[in-house]
């Protein structure tokens, strides 16, 4: 089995009540390639500049993830964001955007990401995203992140492209913009008669809830006393989640299995990672994370959920 991310590939300069960092690796496809590298074989899309040097590289060759398709851009500068949290570290502060390489951005595929198993459509403008769809027909799971700007600016586009996924992976606030509707829980049955089988809404620090057209289920955040930088937790829960799901297919022979049990430890996989990515700047924890530890964290979560 393998899995595929298209999406940015930045330079993050980010300041928290508790620190700051300049120009930190960072991006969607990055912070989910990490997360995914620890169950799953991972490949990435996206371009950089002449800027990305090669100790950025080394990074995510440390991890397995395959970095053949990531497109230097000759004379051009990386996707930089700049931004600040207050306490409430549920919101990101946009201080400056720079789209640079990105903002031309046409996603080139090789065989190799073409035919991944998973694919995974982070959060970039939706053509783009249906483009890509269409050249990975042959996966198995589809999943799509998206943000209120594309819900706000290119509504139609967004849901044909939602329409072309199996699962939808995106923040609550977004779900309820994007069907008009107050209620999560009607948000994600309105989302689901649009395409996706598979709906979650991603909660921040209070966790994630999983809708599918037979169940429903959610699972708190970790509590967590030091959390310094929430930038990519979202990306590394989508990470954990279809790398874990990837990965059982690959322990099983090849069989993607989306049962309620698989679907529920695959939440957790994905809590556990986005808990780890907040406990230090940009990547810095995920990319000195073990496997022990998260299986450390998953136990935790287990006995965190067992009421009886």
């Amino acid at each position: 089995m393998s899995l595929t991310v298209v999406g940015s590939i930045a330079f993050d300069s980010v300041r928290t009540p508790f620190g700051e960092r300049e120009r930190m690796l960072g991006g969607s496809a990055v912070h989910f390639a990490l997360a995914a590298s620890f169950f799953s074989d991972v490949g990435v899309v996206g371009p950089v500049g002449d800027d990305f040097g090669d100790e950025h590289l080394e990074l995510l060759r440390a991890r397995g993830i395959d970095v053949g398709d990531l497109e230097r851009v000759a004379g051009g500068e990386t996707f930089f964001w700049r931004g600040h949290y207050e306490y409430d570290m549920n919101l990101a502060h946009t201080d400056d955007t720079q789209l640079n390489v990105f903002g031309e951005f046409e996603p080139k595929l090789s065989d190799r990401s073409r035919e991944a198993d998973v694919l995974f459509l982070a959060n970039i403008q939706p053509d783009l995203q249906r483009r890509v769809r269409a050249q990975c027909a042959g996966a198995k799971l589809a999943a799509l992140d998206s943000m209120n700007l594309w819900i706000d600016t290119e509504r139609q586009a967004l849901t044909h492209a939602i329409h072309e996924v199996d699962c939808l992976i995106i923040n609550d606030a977004e779900i309820r913009q994007l069907t008009d509707q107050p209620n999560l829980a009607r948000a994600a049955k309105a989302v689901m008669e649009l395409g996706p089988r598979i709906v979650v809404a991603k909660q921040g620090e209070y966790g994630a809830a999983l809708f599918t057209p037979t169940s429903f289920f959610a699972i708190p955040g970790f509590p967590l006393e030091d959390v310094r930088d929430p930038t990519g937790a979202g990306d590394s829960f989508a990470g954990g989640f279809l790398g874990y799901l990837d990965g059982e297919a690959a322990a099983s022979g090849g069989d993607l299995v989306l049962d309620d049990a698989t679907l529920r430890r695959a939440m957790a996989a994905g809590t556990a990672l986005a808990s780890f990515n907040v406990e230090d700047f940009g990547t810095e924890r995920v990319a000195r994370l073990e496997r022990d530890e998260i299986d450390a964290r998953l136990a935790a979560l287990r006995s965190m959920t067992q009421f009886e």
